[in-house]
């Protein structure tokens, strides 16, 4: 794999050209009519779209070794190149898939379609990361319940021709105390894993050797960011996230292409096993995480004695081995976390954060830290997330040593929840943010018709009130209400006279709570009846936030052509009079 910040290990790595060639070449054996609907196919073989930036949060691998084969080509000889990432013409063997690893992918694909149906996420991807990052778990070397045989381990990213990690499992996924090394069929760092693992295959834990919690977890971590895959430019960000290479994405987006054009089950442990790497180095099997390292970077072998009677003089005692130093991160020198002017968290449910929070990391001369990765985490009674749906991202601070969280998502519940953003790999305080998600409100309450309101005493009003919810000019869904037929302008008490509503049992209620419009902001109140009241009574509308409406309501014995000044109005005691002032038309107020 690509060593991380920028560095590439060239040792036997196919270059750029290699692999756009390769895949062009796949694209242009196949049969007759393809067309431009795969973007695949266009980016690798016309390389005509840029590659965009990857993402700052380290790569899911944290760039290790993947390989480099590339699918067959339909050629009865396809060109020898002593590269890394030659085609290997191996037939259609090379299609088949183990079934268990199979299985895991689809079971993937079938939960994200579900759970993020805007990421269009297709299986094969998966299948595709899987054949680079492991061979298919090794040709399918997994037990009945998908967890792999033996680990499957990436090299110590001891910064020795590969990025520097340092320790943040505590060994726990990769037996390394040290240093962090990628694990599992989908080659997850730990530092990802702890937070884009998931449980695949419901037995209630999340383990990146199992190849069903590893697809799914995959699949999470290609769909974050509101990426849609089924668009270019985001699948190529997602594959980039994963391994932050231009021949890795070339790589992947070839075996994308060869898996779509068909693919088919094989037993477990029967699917073939890459043979090039792009860092060089034989295929062997990953150690135990028990194993201990048989040598050390900088460790030299101490020199053979000399023979006895040899008659040369004896040789001087070997020096003392120096201990290897250990390079520093710029984790290493981070002392403190600082907020970085964050402002006020607030937002409506349902609606996006309009402020990002953003965390400086800084040394213990207030000095700040580029390139190191921040962990934001959501807690508390919340069904917030950030942008992609997930409640935990990592980001690298920039050059100012700064980290801009993904914007924050209210869900529907109301009220406080925290985000707290740490350092991963170095235990220093963290830094606690508080937000904030208020209820859905109106600001403008309107009816939907002008028709009167009218009816006979003990009858029924032929029209119901209808009316449109919006703020700041834009629909406002799911926003409570309450409807209660009113005294007076001034008094806003339940009317015990005049129009009323029906409960589930028929019986009278003048008062209506727990409503709440509709996806287009609107509200249909039920059929309102009269009494034998008669006069202009008042329904008074009122949503989240103070929002009001109110509505007039004629009840008279002759209302084909009524007049609100003359009609009567409802006395405290019942009998009608003339009350112009009681006749107020209908109004919003805020």
């Amino acid at each position: 794999m690509a060593a991380q910040f920028g560095r590439r290990l060239c040792k036997g790595a196919a270059t750029t050209a290699v692999a756009a060639a390769a895949v062009a070449a796949l694209s242009a054996s196949q049969a007759p009519g393809a067309t431009g609907e795969d973007h695949a196919r266009r980016a690798t073989a016309g390389a005509s779209a840029p590659v965009p930036d990857a993402p700052s949060d380290g790569n899911a691998t944290g760039n290790s070794p993947y390989y480099t084969d590339l699918p067959p080509l339909n050629s009865p000889n396809p060109s020898p190149s002593p590269t890394v990432g030659t085609p290997v013409a191996q037939g259609d063997a090379e299609a088949g898939i183990p079934a268990t690893v199979l299985d895991a992918y689809k079971k993937a694909e079938a939960e994200l379609r579900s759970g993020k149906p805007g990421c269009n996420l297709p299986w094969q991807l998966l299948a595709a990361i899987g054949k680079v990052e492991s061979g298919q778990a090794r040709g399918g070397a997994v037990d009945a319940d998908g967890t792999t045989i033996t680990p499957i381990l990436g090299p110590a990213l001891d910064g020795n021709g590969f990025a520097l990690i340092k320790d943040t499992d505590h060994g726990q996924y990769d037996g390394n105390t040290e240093y962090d090394q990628a694990v599992g069929p989908m080659q997850f760092i730990p530092s990802t894993w702890a937070w884009a693992g998931r449980d695949g295959n419901g037995d209630g834990k999340k383990d990146p050797n199992n190849v069903y919690d590893a697809a799914l977890a995959a699949g999470h971590y290609l769909c974050r960011d509101g990426w849609d895959l089924s668009r270019e430019d985001d699948l190529h960000s997602a594959i980039l996230s994963y391994n932050n290479s231009q021949d890795y994405l070339n790589t992947v987006l070839s075996w994308l292409e060869y898996y779509r054009k068909g693919t088919h089950s094989v037993p477990d442990g029967s699917g073939g096993l890459p043979a090039h790497r792009s860092d060089g180095t034989p295929r062997t099997p990953s150690p135990k995480p028990s194993d201990p390292q048989k040598s050390k970077p900088g460790k030299k072998p101490s020199p053979k004695p000399g023979k006895p009677g040899g008659g040369s003089p004896s040789p001087k005692p070997p020096k003392p081995p120096v201990p290897p130093t250990t390079p520093q991160t710029p984790t290493d020198t981070v002392d403190h976390l600082q907020d970085a002017d964050t402002a006020t968290l607030t937002a409506m449910a349902g609606h996006d954060f309009t402020e990002q929070i953003g965390t400086r990391a800084e040394t213990k001369a207030d000095k700040s830290v580029a390139k190191v990765r921040i962990r934001f985490t959501i807690s508390g009674d919340t069904d917030a997330t950030f942008t992609g749906g997930e409640s935990v991202a990592t980001v690298a601070t920039d050059a100012k040593g700064v980290a801009l969280a993904p914007a924050l998502q209210a869900g529907e519940k109301t009220g406080d929840f925290k985000v707290t953003a740490t350092v991963v790999g170095r235990k220093v305080h963290g830094v606690d943010y508080t937000a904030t998600v208020t209820e859905r409100v109106a600001d403008t309450l309107t009816r939907t018709s002008d028709t009167p309101l009218t009816c006979t005493p003990g009858g029924e009003f032929a029209d119901q009130v209808k009316v449109k919810a919006t703020y700041k000019g834009a629909v406002a869904d799911k926003v409570a209400a309450t409807a209660t037929l009113i005294k007076s302008p001034l008094d806003t008490t339940e009317n015990d006279k005049g129009p009323y509503f029906k409960d589930k049992d028929g019986k009278p209620v003048r008062t209506l709570a727990d409503l709440r419009t509709d996806a287009k902001g609107l509200l249909t109140l039920p059929k309102l009846y009269a009494d034998d009241t008669t006069g202009i009574f008042l329904l008074r509308i009122t949503t989240a936030g103070g929002t009001t409406l109110t509505v007039e309501l004629t009840v008279a014995a002759d209302v084909t052509s009524p007049s609100p000044s003359a009609s009567p109005s409802p006395s405290p005691s019942g009998s009608s009079s003339s009350s112009p002032s009681s006749s107020p038309s209908s109004s919003s107020s805020s």
